[in-house]
């Protein structure tokens, strides 16, 4: 019981001394903004603000994962979604809201009040310790410069007297500093809470987004299929229809029938050829006969650079997710095989709850850049669709990394 006593005690104090260290960067967030604010009556500060915004956000959102722990809770951050182009008063507004203004008002108390408290309280067993040790160096001061603790030592009687304010200190923070690190936390906890209105509201535009996002995927989609059925199967089908008006001239007259009926033959075989890459672009057979890690391990196959498959408890997800993994792979290694000039590659899935977590790496050179109408545009509305999410990093020389976040349910 006391080893579970002290170590509670630890994680108390662990706690404030990390909100001292908190609330000093609180201080430098709120100067800025308070440096930016009288910006805003020019158009450098109105571009600068919604940035400014998003970098609070960024921080707070940190910090409830953080008291979160401490409190054992969940204080899920706030999903702020905006469109890609979005207007500047759209992102003025998402960054005016009510949210914000208590996030704000977190920053302050955190800046302001809570450092004060969290600074004494983290120092009361530094204090302990330093008035023990002044027993003995209070002696090398300079005798017009005495040490203080808490008052000046200038004699071995006084000195003596040290001890017990050592354990005054040792014993105002054995009762304050859980105490302080309690309120402090609950003070953060409920100015960083979302308000269940503002989470309604986040949900609403994030599932407007996604929406969006399958419409345009599936608009996408729709093009590229009319694309290849005409670029494709209806030439040869045309091909067919013409081989075989010749055939049946070349009948009436007496010639040769067996040469365009061979090449009817032809245009139909390739017609039908590329039906079935048409259809299997659309649902590939094989994630029903092998699965996706069997999928997967087909696509690396007929990968042109070298590519490993690394799978962790897969297991079978929904149909949709399934599909939409195989061809955000697909077309990552078609990258990779067109522009990466590297030597392997490597894919890793692997699931994390209801998350499925896809991520493709290559040592080539790197400085991929995402471009409205490429692969990773195609790659990116087909996770959004889904709610997912996508991060690339490739930097000049590599590697460059892409890891893609699907919901594939419990």
């Amino acid at each position: 019981m006391r080893d579970g006593r002290m170590r509670r005690w630890l994680r108390a104090w662990g706690y404030v001394a990390v909100e001292a260290a908190v609330s000093i960067a609180s201080v430098v967030f709120l100067s800025l903004g308070l440096v930016l604010l009288p910006l805003m009556i020019i158009t450098g500060g109105v571009l600068l603000m919604p940035a400014a915004v998003r970098g609070l956000h960024a921080w707070t959102d940190m910090n409830r994962r953080r008291v979160g722990v401490y409190r054992g809770e969940v204080l899920p951050p706030l999903g702020r979604v905006l469109a890609p182009g979005s207007t500047i008063d759209e992102r003025l507004r998402s960054a005016f809201s009510r949210t914000t203004g208590r996030e704000v008002l977190w920053l302050a108390v955190q800046a302001l009040p809570v450092l004060f408290v969290s600074l004494v309280t983290a120092a009361l067993p530094v204090a302990a310790v330093n008035s023990l040790a002044i027993t003995y160096y209070w002696q090398f001061a300079p005798a017009d410069d005495p040490v203080g603790s808490p008052y000046p030592v200038t004699s071995w009687e006084l000195a003596a007297t040290m001890p017990l304010v050592a354990v005054a200190y040792a014993i105002l923070s054995i009762f304050l500093i859980p105490l302080v690190a309690r309120l402090v936390s609950f003070v953060s906890a409920t100015l960083l809470a979302t308000p269940e209105k503002s989470r309604l509201a986040a949900r609403v535009d994030a599932l407007t987004l996604s929406r969006a996002a399958a419409l345009d995927a599936h608009a996408a989609e729709l093009r590229r299929i009319e694309r290849d059925l005409h670029d494709g199967a209806q030439n040869r089908l045309v091909n067919v229809v013409m081989m075989l008006g010749i055939a049946e001239r070349a009948q009436e007259t007496g010639g040769d029938v067996l040469e365009p009926l061979r090449r009817a033959q032809d245009a139909a075989t390739d017609a039908l050829a590329g039906l079935r890459r048409t259809v299997h672009d659309i649902y590939p057979p094989i994630l029903d006969e092998l699965g996706l890690e069997g999928a997967l391990a087909s696509l690396a196959g007929r990968s042109v650079v070298p590519c490993t498959i690394e799978t962790t408890r897969v297991g079978r997800v929904p149909a949709a997710v399934e599909s939409a993994s195989y061809f955000v792979v697909a077309e990552a290694l078609t990258n990779v095989n067109k522009y990466s000039e590297g030597t392997r590659a490597t894919v890793r899935v692997s699931r994390d709850g209801e998350v499925l977590l896809i991520e493709v790496q290559d040592d080539g050179v790197g400085g991929a850049v995402e471009r409205p109408g490429g692969g990773l545009a195609g790659i990116r509305r087909r996770i959004e669709a889904f709610e997912g999410r996508l991060s690339l990093t490739s930097p000049v020389g590599g590697p460059t990394t892409l890891r893609a976040e699907l919901p594939c349910g419990s």
